[in-house]
């Protein structure tokens, strides 16, 4: 195998894995002086060109002439006269002192050292795949990719991108309602890309809020062109989004613009997240309305701003349950969006109050002090105010057990009906 023969070879294997000339250049150069080294103890007097267009290679040993019996004729840049006349029967006396610079074939080490030298080269190409990867996902972090689904795991699906590279999309990345087939597409966000062993490690999202937001980049012109800004937005993937929006330009309705004629803009990124429900609001600095939207499509009757950095929202009562929403999401991600923990209460009338009992007049078997003593850090001072809270928000926002809610509530329903039994 010649010179030529043996580039050439290199250079095709490299093109196949997508490594421009310079590069190439660079890993082959240094391939063949790790063979130098092998062979020769150093490569500091030796040069290396490499041409990989005309499938050219030259190796050059430089050293200094010196004379026969001279102390410095076993060092590594020196060679003697007489061998250097072996070499090259021209040289003479007067060339003593000058640089004589050898020629280094191929040949002079051993087909076993060409081939662990291709050897070496494919490693050297798979370390620089593994870099470029790590380099070019690195970049593209919280940016969209297309795949293709590969293989299904038990924690993770494992997919395709355009050039056959492989990226992990985690089961607690997926939306609940996501399933994939072997060869379908998907669409996802870069999350992040770990190096693990010198493996780079692509790891994808669905449910991260970037997601979510590239969406409305990808499927809103005027969000695109930065027209409108993305304030915020807060997911519970595949139940719910809030997203704040704002616009600069007094021409353009930012809710309207993002939702589209009959929700035509917006019906394509909830069709991409398995029907998420998208509430899309308008920012403000007002943060009282801030709160407002923040709780729709509940509507809110007054607000009081708590001393704890909390928000007491009063609402009537059919609205309170708009407001928790389904397993209390509404009010989770109204919380996220605003900054600020938003407790909810039913605004009473003067009727209902005067009909409601003061946790107070229960005795402490029926109601223990410590538990009147939670409640009341809620703000819940009589038994009305606690069963309009309702049990899923009484165990989200209270340090009590299920099982004290359950009892609990049916304490103050049984009381309230047998009041009634006695009109």
């Amino acid at each position: 195998m010649d010179k030529q023969e043996i580039i050439s070879s290199f250079a095709e294997f490299a093109r196949a894995k997508n490594i421009d000339k310079v590069l190439m250049e660079q890993v082959l150069e240094e391939v063949f002086r790790t063979m130098i080294r092998k062979k020769y103890t150093s490569d500091e007097n030796f040069d290396v060109i490499v041409n990989i267009e005309d499938g050219d290679l030259e190796m050059y040993r430089n050293r200094i002439i010196v004379e026969d019996d001279s102390p410095e004729a076993h060092e590594l840049d020196k060679v003697t006269l007489s061998e250097a006349k072996k070499i090259d029967p021209e040289i003479a006396e007067e060339d003593i002192g000058d640089e004589f610079p050898q020629t280094v074939y191929l040949s002079d080490f051993g087909r076993r050292a060409i081939l662990t030298a291709r050897q070496t080269l494919i490693q050297k190409i798979k370390d620089v795949e593994k870099e470029n990867l790590y380099l070019k996902y690195k970049d593209m972090t919280d940016e969209i990719v297309v795949t293709e689904v590969h293989q299904i795991l038990s924690r993770e699906l494992l997919l395709l991108d355009s050039e056959g590279n492989e990226l992990s999309l985690p089961k607690n990345e997926l939306i609940p309602k996501d399933r994939y087939r072997k060869g379908e597409m998907s669409k996802a966000v870069v999350h992040r890309v770990d190096m693990i062993n010198g493996n780079p490690k692509i790891i994808l999202s669905r449910t991260s809020p970037i997601f979510l937001e590239r969406l409305f980049e990808s499927e809103i012109p005027e969000v695109y062109d930065g027209l409108i800004t993305i304030k915020k937005v807060v997911r519970q993937p595949g139940e719910r989004a809030k997203v704040a929006v704002e616009s600069y330009d007094d021409r353009i309705d930012p809710v309207g613009a993002c939702v589209g004629m009959k929700g035509s803009r917006i019906h394509s990124i909830v069709r991409e997240l398995n029907n998420e429900n998208i509430d899309v609001i308008n920012y403000t600095d007002n943060l009282d309305l801030y709160i407002t939207r923040a709780l729709s499509p509940a509507k809110i009757t007054s607000i009081k701003m708590e001393d704890d950095g909390r928000v007491s929202v009063f609402l009537k009562p059919d609205q309170v349950s708009l407001a928790i929403g389904k397993g209390g999401h509404n009010i989770k991600l109204a919380s996220k969006l605003v900054g600020m923990e938003i407790d909810v209460y039913r605004d009473m009338d003067e009727y209902e109050i005067e009909e409601d009992i003061e946790l107070s007049e229960f005795d402490d078997e029926e109601i223990e002090p410590w538990i009147r003593d939670e409640l009341r850090r809620l703000g819940m001072e009589t038994a009305k105010s606690v069963l309009n809270v309702g049990r899923e928000l009484l165990i989200n926002r209270s340090e009590l057990e299920e099982e004290t809610v359950d009892y609990l509530l049916a304490l103050l329903k049984r009381e309230f009906e047998e009041e009634e039994e006695q009109e």
